[in-house]
């Protein structure tokens, strides 16, 4: 989980504010004291945690901070604010160019998951009503047009291709081929090194050149920390950098990379890689993510969430379902698969206020919804319309097809049949007799 270690620490120094009654400016010293070590220790530029917890303390040491009886909510707040504004202040947004198609130009180290990033982007840029097209100008690394042909066919994006011909003249050509098929949107995936060099950055710079991208945009593995942030320099020297995509921010990252790119380079973070699955990509909130690290969970991520992977036209046909008393292990399925889509049960319960920090020393098993998938889809379509038809032979056989065990049928039936009750008590007479729609 991101910024697990300092999540914890800054959580357990700020704990021992609210414990009080007022505050002295001592109790303020001390505490930011371990914050700032907590920073250190997170590999955050030394600069930007002195700085941090400079403000923090000005702010702090007010006189009405101190003679106030919430005293600790309020450094807990303004804690909160500081973290927001280091990380940006507000999200950035993609910007567009008036004339079709935009260039959005990746660049990075090599081992950073540029290319990943870029089916990752096109796949987010089809969810907004974009037509993205990607192209292939990595002719270095062994294998990298081909893992973006593959990555273009799990998000059915179109690849441009030209094998080892130059890069600067294939992106002028995949302009001229974007403009043709009416794609509005080109993702240049161009070649990374394992160390910055003259080379590299002169062939990114006539890349950019040619065809003159509306953004530049620098793809960083925040689990490297303070070297991250010596790439952006680099790399915002040489190309004017427009913004910068954090990957592997779901790994064991102590977070280093995402608090001091925005105040060292003055660039924001424009999204984050929270997963390897070409779906697990989300816009970069800074006061979202200020709030996740202070343990206040990121509601408006699990609704956001939440709208993108709950079907409006199956909900209203579970509600009639409901009200006819109609329910199916079909939609007792259908209903695991779109919790699904929000995610690993992990990220989901960690957005929600308190509950991250409770449950970081819990095993959280992740495949907790492929069993009951995996019985569904062993039953015959009979028995999924009528779980009473499931005998004691015939849970036998659906045990022997699912890998599973009588004992595990047993329990998602008594599930459903739990699930479908609490539906049944939720529906109640309307003026005319008619069942409500219950909440779903």
């Amino acid at each position: 989980m991101a910024f697990e270690g300092l999540s914890e620490k800054l959580q357990n120094s700020l704990r021992k504010l609210t414990g009080r009654g007022r505050l002295t400016e001592q109790n303020v010293k001390d505490a930011l004291r371990e914050v700032r070590m907590a920073l250190l220790e997170a590999d955050v530029h030394y600069k930007v945690a002195k700085n941090f917890c400079t403000r923090v303390q000005e702010r702090c040491t007010g006189q009405s901070i101190l003679e106030s009886l919430t005293a600790g909510q309020q450094v807990i707040k303004i804690v909160s604010e500081e973290l927001t504004q280091v990380m940006g202040g507000q999200h950035t947004r993609l910007t567009w160019s008036s004339s079709v198609p935009t260039v959005f130009m990746l660049c990075g180290l090599q081992g950073s998951g540029k290319t990943t990033m870029a089916a990752k982007l096109a796949l987010y840029l089809v969810s907004q009503g974009k037509k993205p097209m990607l192209a292939a100008l990595d002719i270095y690394r062994p294998a990298a047009i081909k893992q973006l042909q593959v990555l273009g066919d799990q998000v059915k994006c179109p690849v441009f291709e030209r094998g080892t011909q130059d890069p600067a003249v294939t992106a002028r050509e995949a302009i001229d081929s974007a403009r043709y098929y009416g794609r509005d949107t080109l993702i240049l995936d161009t070649a990374g090194r394992l160390h910055i060099d003259t080379e590299l950055m002169e062939e990114l710079r006539r890349v950019k050149k040619t065809a003159s991208p509306q953004e530049v945009l620098l793809v960083v593995d925040a689990m490297t920390g303070q070297d991250a942030v010596n790439a952006a320099s680099a790399f915002d020297e040489a190309l004017s950098l427009n913004g910068v995509i954090l990957t592997k921010l779901d790994g064991d990252t102590r977070g280093g990379a995402a608090l001091s790119i925005r105040e060292v380079t003055g660039k924001p973070i424009k999204f984050s890689g929270i997963g390897e699955r070409v779906s697990d990509l989300e816009p970069f909130h800074p006061d979202r993510m200020a709030s996740r690290i202070l343990g206040m969970g990121d509601v408006m991520t699990l609704i956001e969430k939440a709208q993108e992977a709950f079907d409006i036209d199956q909900a209203e046909k579970l509600t009639r379902k409901v009200k006819t008393r109609d329910l199916s292990l079909d939609d007792f399925l259908e209903q695991l698969q779109q919790m699904k889509k929000m995610g690993s049960l992990q990220s989901v319960l960690s957005m929600l206020p308190g509950v991250g920090t409770k449950l970081k020393d819990v095993e959280i098993d992740e495949n907790a919804l492929k069993k009951p998938e995996a019985i569904i889809r062993s039953m015959t379509r009979a028995e999924r319309a009528n779980p009473n038809l499931l005998n004691a032979s015939r849970r036998k056989r659906i045990a022997s097809g699912s890998g599973t065990t009588v004992q595990d049928i047993n329990a998602l039936i008594r599930q459903f049949d739990q699930a479908r009750q609490m539906m049944q008590k939720m529906r109640s007479p309307g003026k005319q007799g008619r069942a409500r729609m219950p909440f779903l």
